[in-house]
């Protein structure tokens, strides 16, 4: 009696499957979704729940990008979370730092500022100021070298300001962009070694990458920047160094002499500090100045940058904050010295 029942009991069944499955894709999966996104505990506001982008306002390939993703491969292990190295470029790092400071300030972006924040609002190029910015840790702080190609004809520094000398105006120099460091870095060595900064023009780069380039090309004869920046190149063969504008040798270059005691009353410097857009609520600002802390810690980040050939400086916070506020004053009357600063409020 049981069999002739049998179709309909099957047609029950696949009913109440159909039921099943339809409540699941209705109820069940977006409870399971709202859960997830709102775990017990209130874990909504813990921080990050998702990637971080971290702006470099640099070309790929020179110091700011190449401590930037040191610091960002090693960072995400300690803060939980990918952070993706983005490269803004242009308007002399106008730009790259003009979109950081107007992020939404959540912790989802974050971003290298450089010693240019204390330049450009000086030639009039931006409003922009280190007071635009949360400060979250100074990561480096390298002195500037004079680099030249490796078949140049100068075996020293003395041989390059008598080639400049002999010829103003005939070799060109770069490293970055008009007014920002590593011209800044040209403009102190050429004075104090009493020459006039049109003995050596500049040309304008978009990071010592590029001008690195133009240097090998043969578009340049002396690019000012870091040791970082340069020793790739040297290991190589391409380049050599002939002085560093520092107060004494540096300890992983040790063979190469400071512009001190060569007699030039010299010295200059390029910094990268990690920042987050203005008003960072306090408790993310916290979790970010400790993961970046204990990254800075980490064996893995200092390997990376020592064998670089940079100097690793850790200075968080207020501390960062006071730094930068020491350092526009300085280049701000460096630059005037050097007439690069425009009349602006």
């Amino acid at each position: 009696m049981y069999l002739c029942h049998l179709p309909d009991l099957i047609i029950y069944n696949h009913f109440m499957t159909y039921i099943l499955r339809l409540f699941t894709l209705l109820v069940v999966f977006p409870l399971l979704n709202f859960q997830c996104q709102n775990p017990a505990g209130g874990g909504s506001n813990e921080y990050p729940q998702r990637p971080i982008s971290f702006l470099v306002p640099w070309a790929a390939g020179g110091m700011t990008d190449l401590s930037s993703r040191a610091l960002s491969a090693v960072l995400q292990k300690h803060i939980g979370q990918p952070v993706n190295v983005i490269n803004r470029t242009g308007g002399g790092g106008v730009i790259g730092h003009l979109a950081l400071s107007q992020a939404r300030p959540d912790g989802y972006t974050i971003g290298a500022v450089t010693v240019e924040i204390t330049m450009m609002h000086n030639m009039g190029l931006t409003d922009l100021t280190y007071q635009d910015f949360t400060p979250l840790s100074l990561i480096i702080d390298n002195a500037a070298s004079i680099t030249v190609r490796s078949d140049a004809p100068y075996e020293n520094l003395q041989d390059l300001l008598d080639a400049i000398k002999a010829n103003p105006g005939n070799l060109k120099a770069s490293g970055t962009a008009r007014g920002a460091i590593w011209d800044l870095a040209r403009i102190g060595f050429l004075n104090a070694a009493g020459l006039q900064d049109s003995d050596m023009p500049w040309v304008p780069s978009q990071g010592a990458a590029p001008a690195l380039q133009e240097l090998i090309a043969g578009g340049v004869d002396v690019v000012t920047a870091s040791m970082s920046e340069v020793d790739a190149l040297r290991q190589a063969g391409e380049v050599k160094t002939l002085a560093v504008m520092a107060d004494e040798r540096l300890a992983k270059f040790p063979e190469v002499p400071t512009l001190m005691e060569l007699g030039i009353e010299w010295q200059s410097s390029g910094w990268v500090s990690v920042c987050a857009p203005k008003d960072l609520p306090e408790e993310v600002r916290d979790r970010l100045e400790f993961a970046i802390k204990t990254t800075m810690e980490d064996p893995e980040f200092v390997d990376a940058l020592t064998t670089a050939g940079s100097n690793i400086h850790y200075l968080p916070g207020k501390a960062l904050e006071d730094f930068m506020q020491q350092q526009d004053e300085k280049n701000s009357q460096a630059m005037e010295m050097a007439g690069l600063k425009q009349n602006v409020e």
